[in-house]
This record gives structure tokens, sequence and C-alpha cells, in this order.
């Protein structure tokens, strides 16, 4: 590993001596390891089952086909690579697209630029990303607002701080107060200054996709970002079966440069795709091999997460729904499919249509987060934050999930069958009719036995009533507070952070403002 790595990708400027001081006196917040499961992932598709998917996911591709619209560079590839190009329609030949999918790594490191939170994606691992994408945001003060660039700090500065939470993640929310063709420029700096877990990219247009990859060499250096995978992004399809040019164009300069992309099917069952479970894992299946395949024809090895965001439909509303048995079956089915392909899965998150942080999101969110452990998702966005059905970032949300994100790292453990795991010399001390309160391996373990939640209230209803009978909401909004005026930035080096700040002013300064 570089110099570079090592350290985080911090290149001296100057002052080291400084720096390191600063380093060694900065506030650390303790950040636990991605999750490494010890459980089996469920499985609920047969090996038949399976052939007829793969099978007809390869006819879909053959014989109807996929739009690559306004990407002429697209089709050009396409057609090189022995494919059937009907104007903007590609009939990819059946095999072709898993055979260029091959290429794709099994597994791969993002880096942070404080190397001890760098993430390894795939495998049997799990990283947990915070929501991304809402225009809107709630806290129980102010309510239901349009999102600020302050708002997006404030969520990174509380990604960093949370313990269970690994990655920075992208666009915690949308900050409308900042013109759309500069606000990408103010949010990677937020992740890059704020944190120093690993971050997501902008994908909103190709040329912003590019200032992430120049930002990113200024953080990490140019031959470290020619060389590793500094950044992770999110490339949706348009279900069904349209790959755009924007999307694909931010695919193309990420995998052009060895960075990671999330090629993701939008799936919302009976309006994008089929209201049967096999009708839509087929329809995802198809659109994962033709967005994975093309990322290496642009670059073959570079890496790729293969997702998968699902939801059905409420028939009376239009509405989405969450937590549903159908979205379960789907995620499961497509982790199979997914690690067949040999590819790393992204999926899942704290997903519920609830317009409040109440009973309808806990138990929308608890259903779709062990949804996502139990798919062998490696790669979670929208972990911790998600209201609204993605319209909303709440803040209290954002705490409360992000508590509850230590089960999962729990529940992955497994049961520990070593001999302290086994506990007979417990069960020997004690003996029938008594208790293990006071005994040698109680007293030795109760500090780690459990999981304990940093925000839920187990006191007696007494002690509850007197603190002023609090809700979970109420909690939340507390710790909130807290955090935020706890926070204490991670050092970084000053000149790296004075040629970032550079970059986004020359940039700003080179275009007139646009809002849409």
């Amino acid at each position: 590993m570089s110099d570079v790595a090592e350290t985080g990708g911090r290149r001296a400027r100057g002052g080291g001596g400084a720096t390191r001081r600063a380093e060694r006196t900065a506030v650390s917040f303790e950040t636990a390891k991605f999750i490494q499961r010890n459980i089996p992932n469920f499985e609920i598709l047969n090996e038949e089952a399976l052939q007829i998917i793969e099978y007809n996911a390869e006819t879909v591709l053959e014989e109807i086909g996929v739009n690559f619209v306004e990407n002429e560079a697209a089709l050009v590839r396409w057609r090189e690579a022995g494919a059937d190009v009907r104007g903007e329609r590609v009939h990819i030949p059946r095999g072709l697209a898993r055979k260029l999918c091959a290429t794709a790594p099994k597994t791969f490191t993002q880096y942070a630029r404080n190397p001890e939170r760098s993430v390894e994606v795939g495998g049997r691992n799990l990283v947990l990303a915070p929501v991304y994408g809402p225009p809107f945001v709630r806290d129980l003060e102010g309510g239901r607002r349009y999102a600020t660039i302050d708002d997006f700090q404030k969520f990174v500065k509380l990604g960093y701080m949370s313990k269970w939470l690994h990655h920075s993640g992208g666009t915690v929310c949308e900050p409308t107060d900042v013109p759309v063709n500069k606000r990408h420029l103010d949010m990677l700096r937020a992740h890059m200054v704020l944190s120093d877990k690993p971050y997501m990219g902008s994908v909103t247009e190709p040329s912003r996709a590019a200032d992430s990859v120049e930002m990113s060499k200024l953080l990490f250096g140019a031959d470290f970002v020619d060389q590793n995978t500094v950044m992770t992004s999110l490339i949706n399809i348009n279900s069904p079966m349209t790959f755009d040019g924007i999307m694909m164009g931010a695919l193309e300069v990420y995998a052009s440069n060895n960075q990671a992309s999330i090629v993701s099917p939008f799936i919302v069952g009976g309006a994008m795709a089929p209201v049967t479970v096999a009708g839509t894992l087929t329809q995802v299946l198809a659109e994962i091999l033709a967005g994975v395949s093309y990322s290496q024809l642009v670059r073959p090895g570079s890496p790729v997460i293969a997702g998968a965001f699902v939801t059905s439909i409420d028939m009376n509303s239009g509405a989405p729904t969450f937590g549903t048995p159908e979205a379960a079956h789907i995620t499961y089915g497509t982790g199979q499919l997914v690690r067949r392909l040999g590819l790393p899965y992204r999926s899942a998150g704290s997903f519920c249509g609830s317009k409040l942080p109440d009973a309808q999101a806990a138990y929308e969110t608890a259903n779709s987060l062990n949804m996502g452990l139990l798919a062998g998702v490696n790669f979670m966005l929208h972990a911790c934050g998600w209201l609204e059905g993605g319209l909303v970032s709440s803040f209290e949300k954002f705490v409360m999930d992000a508590d509850q994100l230590g089960t999962l790292h729990h529940l992955a453990q497994g049961v520990m069958m070593d001999t302290n795991g086994q506990a007979m010399d417990a069960i020997r001390e004690v003996g029938p009719g008594g208790h293990y309160l006071g005994c040698e391996h109680t007293q030795a373990n109760f500090k780690t036995a459990f999981w304990r939640s940093d925000l839920l209230d187990y006191k007696p209803f007494e002690t509850w009533a007197e603190e002023g009978a609090r809700d979970t909401q109420t909690l939340a909004a507390e710790r909130v507070k807290k955090m935020l005026g706890d926070y204490v930035a991670p050092a970084l080096d000053e000149g790296i952070r004075e040629s970032i700040d550079d970059y986004v002013a020359r940039k700003k300064a080179s275009m007139p403002d646009a809002f849409m």
C-alpha cells in the first residue's frame, strides 16, 4: 500500500508536524468495522426457479432489447461488442452480457481518507450508508421543509459521529438553496472535510462526475486515485429497461477512472415492473446484466455493484409501499441471482412510507433492514434517515435508525460456540435453583454480552415519567442536538483543504447560477 493510502491520502504541504499534532489531539468518534456476516443468507428460490429467471432475462436482452438513449458512444460500443443495435434499442445476444460481467471484480476496497475507515465491498461483508436524495428534511422543531446546505452539513456530521454507520454517503439531502449546477461541489466538499469516512460522487451530469474525480485527486493524490477506488456512485436505471445518457455518462466517467458505480434498477412493482415476483426478478436481472456489462465495455475490471431498489405499489393510491412481503421476496431472490454473477450486491435500507418517525416507520424500517441483512446485501444505501417514501431526510429518524443498525452488527455475528460461548463453567457454578447475576462468567461478560441501544428508554415507569415521559422522537431530537454540539471535525492537512476550497471557488465562478 502506498504512503498516500497509509496516511489517509494526506500529502504533506508544509506544516506536517502541526498536522500530525492536530491529528493526535483531535476528538475521534468510534466507528464499528463494516459487518462481516457469520450467518447464512436467506435463499428463497430453488435451482429450477433461478435457471428459469436467468433464461428469461437473457431472452429479454436478446429479443426485446434495452434502450440506450441520447448516447451515440454507447451504441458504438455495443455494436463493436457484437450487439444488434437498431436505432437506440440494443439487442444483446444470449450469453454476451454475462461474459462481459465476468471481468468485474467480486470484491473491492473503497478507501477512506482515514484508512481505518476504508471498507471492503462484496463477499460476506455489509457496508451501511445513509439516506440519499430527498429534497425535503424534517425535524421536531421545524417540521417539513426544503433542505438547505446547512441541513446537508449537519447530516454529514451526524453520519461521521454515528458508530454503526460505515459510509458518509452522497446526496443525504438535496440542498435547494444552492444552484443545481453548483451544489455538487458544496456537497462533495462537506463529505471530504467534515467526515473521514468513505463517500459517494455526483451523478447528475457527467461533468459533475468529472469534478468529483478531480476533487478526490486533491484529497488522495492523483496517482492514488488512478490506481485505487475512493468513490462509489449511484447509477439508476430508468426502469423499464432504459439507460439514459446522463446516468450512463456519469458511469462512463467513473468506470474509466476505476471508481465504483452502483448499477441499480429503480423498481416500483406494478408501475415499472410486472406485479409478480418472478416477472420483476426477470426484468431486474436483465437490467443488471445490461448495465454492469456496459461498465465493463467502458473499462474491463472497473468496480461495480449490482443494485436493486425495489418496492411495491398501493393499487388504490398509486403510492409506493415499503416493508412488504413482496419486496422481501424480490430482495432475497435478487441476492441469489447477483451472487451467481459473482458481483457485490446493493439493496434494502431504512425504507418506510410514513410521514413521521412513528410506529408505521418503525415497523416498515425494521422489516426492510432485517430483509437486507438476510438477503446478503453488501452495500446498503438509505440505511438511516429515510422518511415519507424517500421524499424526506429526517434528523430524528437518522439517529433512531443509526442506533438500530447496531442490531444488524450483532445479529450478523451469529452464535459463538467457543468455550466462553458454551458457558459450561457458569452452568456448573450456578447449578439448580441459583441465579447467574453474580457468577464469574456473568461478571466477565456483562459489558459485551447483550447489545444495548444508546437511544431507547429502558427505565422504570416512575423514572420515565419524572424525566418528562419522553417518546422516542423526543429522545432522538435531544440526541441530534447533543451530537451536533459535540462535533469536532476530523483533522485534515491545511494545504489539502485549501486546494479543495480553491477548486470549489474557481468552478463556481466559472459558470452562472442555474436552478434547472
